[in-house]
C-alpha cells in the first residue's frame, strides 16, 4: 500500500474512531452538579452512617479510616490503637439540597463534642471526634459550627478540625451494618445485623447521653 492510499484509509478511520468516541462520552452519565463530600469522625462509624444515611440531600455514606499514619489500615489494626486513625465517615451529599453548614450544625449535635477520649461506651483515641477539611473555605465553616455549638452548650468543645488526608473504607461488613439482615454472635446473643446494631446504640448510651446534652436539639437521638 502506498502512503498516499494509506493515508485515504487512515484519515476517514480515525475520523470514524473520534466520531464512536465522541458518542460514547456524551451517553456517560454527567457528574452531580452540587455534589460535594464531608469527611467527620464521630465515635462508632456504624451510628454516624445511619444518622447522616436518613438526612434528605445526602447521597450516601462510607464507613472507614483516616487522620493516621498506617496505609489500608484494616479495622483491628484501628481499634487496637497505634495508627493514629479515626473510625470516620464520608459523607456524599447534594449541595443544592442539604449544605455543608446544616449537615456541620446536625453533626455537632449528634456527639458528645466534650469528651476528648472516645464517645460514649467506646474510649480510645480512634473513637475521638473530629471534623476534616481541604480548604480555607470549609475550614471556615466548620470552625463557625464549632464555635456555635460551644455557644449553645456552655462548655468547651474539644472536637478538633484537621487537614483531610487519605481515607480508607472500612471493610465491606462494616458498610450499611445498620440494616443487614446477616446473622452475627454478639454478646446479646445471635442477631441479625440491624438488632444487633439498635442493642449496641442503646447499651452504649449514645442517645441518652446526646440528649442529655443537647435535648431538643438532637437531630438523630432515638434514631
Amino acid at each position: 500500500m502506498t502512503r498516499t492510499a494509506y493515508l485515504c484509509f487512515v484519515k476517514p478511520s480515525l475520523l470514524f474512531v473520534l466520531i464512536t468516541l465522541a458518542a460514547m462520552l456524551r451517553a456517560l452519565p454527567a457528574p452531580a452538579a452540587g455534589t460535594e463530600t464531608l469527611t467527620v469522625a464521630g465515635g462508632c462509624f456504624w451510628c454516624v452512617e445511619s444518622d447522616f444515611e436518613s438526612v434528605p440531600g445526602v447521597i450516601g455514606a462510607v464507613s472507614g479510616f483516616t487522620g493516621g499514619k498506617t496505609a489500608n489500615p484494616t479495622y483491628d489494626q484501628v481499634t487496637k490503637g497505634g495508627t493514629g486513625h479515626y473510625e470516620a465517615v464520608q459523607i456524599t451529599f447534594d449541595s443544592a439540597r442539604v449544605s455543608r453548614e446544616t449537615l456541620l450544625s446536625m453533626f455537632f449535635r449528634s456527639v458528645d463534642p466534650t469528651d476528648a477520649g472516645g464517645q460514649f461506651c467506646d474510649r480510645g483515641n480512634s473513637y475521638r471526634t473530629a471534623v476534616f477539611v481541604s480548604n480555607t473555605g470549609e475550614k471556615a465553616l466548620a470552625q463557625k459550627a464549632k464555635t456555635n455549638a460551644q455557644q449553645a452548650l456552655g462548655q468547651t468543645v474539644v472536637t478538633p478540625i484537621l487537614n483531610a488526608g487519605t481515607f480508607y473504607p472500612a471493610e465491606a461488613y462494616h458498610q450499611d451494618y445498620y440494616k443487614g439482615d446477616k446473622l452475627v454472635l454478639t454478646r446479646f446473643g445471635p442477631k441479625r445485623q440491624k438488632n444487633a446494631y439498635k442493642a449496641y446504640r442503646k447499651a452504649c448510651g449514645r442517645d441518652a447521653r446526646v440528649k442529655q446534652l443537647w435535648g431538643s436539639n438532637a437531630p438523630f437521638a432515638g434514631s
